[in-house]
């Protein structure tokens, strides 16, 4: 038997849920929870926003562990080893994205949280395939949110091979915006943080930035006009993205990681006049997600985590939907 959080109707409390996960399948291994991160994401399942949530509801897609066993076809990845799980539990691998590498665009792919319950728990299984090692120097503690929040802003940068000398604005300095000026001020891009927050200014320069930018300044982002290559936006909520849009270069990028809800509202001349462009991805697959690893251990790249017990769960949880958390949640599981 798994033992396990679970809310039984959406918005509910988290209370210790069994489960018999049943045989455990040939190409599946089992992992024993030590850490897993809290996001957004969770909420929103939770919360059932998206209208996909199944209860009883086991959120946790920030896994960080150890494999406690394998299933019978699996052959790399063996009992012992550190590993994390991310948003993504399983794959088709037979689709075209697939067999090109690119599992997280596969359609058949499998939530760790979508169907079926997730890292809030003692053990959790997944496909082998979408289970990453840890570098021998990453801690566990801090693994977690690599797997959502910290691929989520390192995909993009590879997916279009971003230069390493360009003018890169980030919205929203949380829970991935955070991370995202670390990774790219370690690639190498000047970079400016848009945030309305006075007390997070100091902290995003700490944390990569080079310039800091009012986003609730409308003078200061028309000053900002033709200035940024890419502009990556962590947000959820419904911005004027038409000012935004003035502030790229001509064939910059405002690309979207946060899951803004209400429609997009952009011109169409903005984007032809200087063949500028839209775009959004998910996480990235396995294979990218193990070269985001090992560039944050090469870069000395680390969320900042609070951490919480997971007998705690629904403090954490309300401390994140506060907008208190610094600048992820984590739950020590073991």
């Amino acid at each position: 038997m798994f033992n396990a959080f679970a809310a039984q109707e959406a918005g509910g409390e988290l209370l210790p849920l069994q489960y018999d996960p049943g045989a455990l399948k040939s190409d599946d291994v089992e992992i024993e929870v030590e850490y897993c991160g809290l996001c957004h994401s969770d909420l929103s399942m939770l919360d059932n926003e998206w209208g996909m949530t199944e209860y009883p509801f086991v959120p946790g897609h920030e896994v960080a562990g150890v494999i406690s066993a394998t299933g019978s076809n699996v052959t790399h990845l063996n009992v012992g080893d550190r590993v994390g799980l991310g948003w993504h539990a399983g794959y088709c691998n037979t689709c075209y994205s697939c067999h090109s590498g690119d599992h997280n665009l596969c359609g058949s792919a499998q939530g760790t949280i979508i169907g079926r319950h997730g890292g809030f728990a003692d053990k959790v299984r997944a496909q082998a395939t979408s289970v990453v090692k840890l570098p021998d120097s990453l801690s566990t503690e801090l693994a977690g949110p690599l797997f959502c929040g910290g691929i989520t802003v390192f995909n993009p940068m590879k997916q279009f091979e971003l230069e390493p000398t360009a003018k890169v604005g980030v919205i929203g300095i949380g829970g991935l915006g955070h991370m995202a000026l670390q990774f790219l001020n370690a690639w190498g891009c000047e970079v400016t943080a848009f945030t309305s927050s006075e007390a997070k200014k100091k902290e995003a320069l700490e944390m990569g930035a080079h310039h800091t930018l009012n986003s609730a300044d409308t003078a200061a982002l028309e000053k900002s006009a033709g200035q940024f290559d890419l502009i990556l936006s962590t947000v959820n909520v419904k911005l004027d993205w038409e000012a935004y849009m003035q502030t790229l270069k001509p064939k910059g990028r405002l690309h979207f990681v946060g899951a803004v809800l209400e429609p997009i509202e952009i011109a169409a001349f903005s984007l032809i006049a200087g063949q500028r462009s839209i775009s959004g991805s998910p996480v990235g697959a396995p294979a990218t997600i193990s070269d985001m690893l090992e560039f944050a251990v090469r870069h000395d790249i680390a969320p900042k985590v609070e951490v919480f017990d997971l007998s705690e769960v629904n403090t954490a949880i309300e401390h994140l939907k506060s907008g208190k958390a610094r600048y992820r949640v984590v739950l020590k599981v073991k």
